[in-house]
């Protein structure tokens, strides 16, 4: 009965000796269940953060990409319109300065029969002067001094008995040359404003379409109106493109066109 009670007593123990490590196994077991868990639920999350982050980004691309698209769709339209209103100008001035095309390939067509003409030939030259006064007064006054003096100095020339009729007629024809080129070329120079406080600036001119100033400093800028025959202000924007319009002419920075009003009435350009 002894050996009995103590074989129950001896196979309890080992009973209760398995319990306690099947409890200890299935707690390790729990507990490595919920560190996988927490371990997955944090890999879950910084792949959604992660995933977020990279939607945001790639809509920030998008939302730049549509607003630099926009852009350059309107800059395209105002360059459209700009070109527009330049190819009417230029169409309207095509007749005078065909005409003074003409007029400048006959008087050098002149030169081959000068011995036919010889006696008419100072009343020409005195008449080819005058009108070469004539159009600068009535145009833009841009470097109006110059082109006054070079008129001057023509006339000093017809009068002067030391030259031959031919480099008298030479002399004139130059003098043509020069102011049918200002129609055709761009120039930026530095000079001197004339107005009740005069200071210098920067010259900008587009052919004889448009004539605008600036201000070194780029704060002061101006178009002339022909119609007015007085200096219009410029907006911010606008100085900009004078500016600009500067650096491309320097040589400074590529070719490209210029949104700014012109210095011609509008019905010059219908």
């Amino acid at each position: 009965m002894a050996m009995y009670r103590g074989y129950r007593s001896s196979t309890a123990g080992a009973m209760l000796a398995l319990t306690r490590v099947g409890s200890a196994v299935g707690a390790l077991a729990v507990g490595l269940t919920l560190s996988t868990s927490a371990l997955a639920q944090s890999e879950l999350e910084q792949e959604a953060l992660a995933a977020q982050q990279s939607q945001a980004e790639l809509q920030e691309k998008i939302d730049a990409a549509d607003e630099s698209v926009r852009e350059r769709i309107e800059q395209l339209r105002q360059a459209e319109q700009t070109s527009r209103r330049l190819s009417g100008y230029n169409d309207a001035l095509a007749p005078q300065v065909e005409e003074l095309e003409a007029t400048l390939a006959e008087r050098q067509d002149g030169v081959a029969t000068l011995s036919e003409t010889r006696e008419a030939l100072p009343g020409l030259l005195s008449d080819m002067t005058e009108r070469l006064g004539r159009w600068v007064e009535q145009d833009m006054p841009f470097l109006k001094d110059e082109r006054l003096a070079r008129v001057s100095a023509l006339e000093s020339q017809l009068a002067s008995s030391r030259l031959s009729n031919s480099e008298k007629l030479e002399h004139v024809l130059a003098a043509w040359r020069v102011e049918l080129n200002y129609g055709r070329e761009l120039d930026a120079w530095r000079g001197t404003l004339e107005a009740e406080n005069p200071r210098e600036v920067d010259y900008l001119r587009m052919g004889r379409v448009g004539w605008y100033y600036l201000t070194p400093d780029g704060q002061q800028g101006a178009v002339w109106k022909a119609a007015d025959q007085q200096w219009q202000s410029l907006s911010a924007s606008q100085r900009e493109e004078v500016a600009r319009g500067l650096s491309i002419v320097r040589d400074q920075r590529a070719p490209e066109l210029l949104n700014l009003p012109l210095s011609q009435p509008e019905e010059s350009r219908s």
